[in-house]
């Protein structure tokens, strides 16, 4: 498998509350926005980039890539970004990472691949300790039909649409830091002391 054959998608398509309403992704971590951080990840695992947005879609383009817009209505949670994505992408696989998560592991597309390939999955989601993280996944795009009849049926719950399917979970216990996400100024405030 050949990272052509994977469209990464970074969901910035929520409301951001407890940031306050400001949009996450555009927020500065380390002199540069998150998402410029998650695309600079991203970019050396996957083929391509897509970008769910609902909000400052201008910004969001102005950056490069193509960006989709929800098309289940009322910020219906990153399951409507992943299907905005899966519509688009032209590729069999999509990896979704959210973007407020500016460490995410340089390896995460190739481990989650080889976890789908060797157990047949149809999803790979990233796992460590007790703790999933279900928007960190990598799934097929056939699945986009399955996804929207969930989500127009009222679901709009990650891990409850993925465990409908062949499913796996891929341990990063060497590198939980990666999977540090920024919901709060507080969170962010800590996240740029560590690092």
């Amino acid at each position: 498998m050949t990272k052509d054959q994977i469209t990464g998608l970074i969901l910035a398509g929520g409301k951001a509350r407890r940031m306050g309403g400001i949009d996450k992704g555009l927020i500065a971590f380390k002199g540069q926005s998150m998402v410029m951080h998650v695309i600079k990840r991203l970019s050396t695992q996957v083929g391509a980039i897509l970008i769910n947005a609902n909000r400052e879609i201008e910004r969001y383009q102005s950056l490069g890539f193509n960006v989709v817009t929800d098309e289940i209505n009322d910020f219906a949670g990153p399951l409507a970004g992943l299907h905005a994505g899966m519509k688009v992408a032209k590729t069999e696989f999509i990896l979704s990472v959210p973007c407020d998560s500016p460490l995410l592991p340089n390896d995460l597309s190739q481990r989650l691949m080889t976890a789908l390939e060797s157990q047949n999955a149809d999803i790979a989601v990233a796992k460590t300790g007790e703790q999933h993280h279900p928007v960190f996944c990598l799934c097929r795009t056939s699945l986009a039909q399955d996804l929207e009849t969930y989500l127009n049926a009222g679901g709009r719950k990650v891990d409850e649409w993925q465990k409908k399917h062949a499913y796996v979970e891929v341990r990063f216990d060497d590198n939980p830091s990666a999977f540090s996400n920024v919901n709060t100024p507080e969170e962010l405030g800590n996240l740029e002391a560590e690092c």
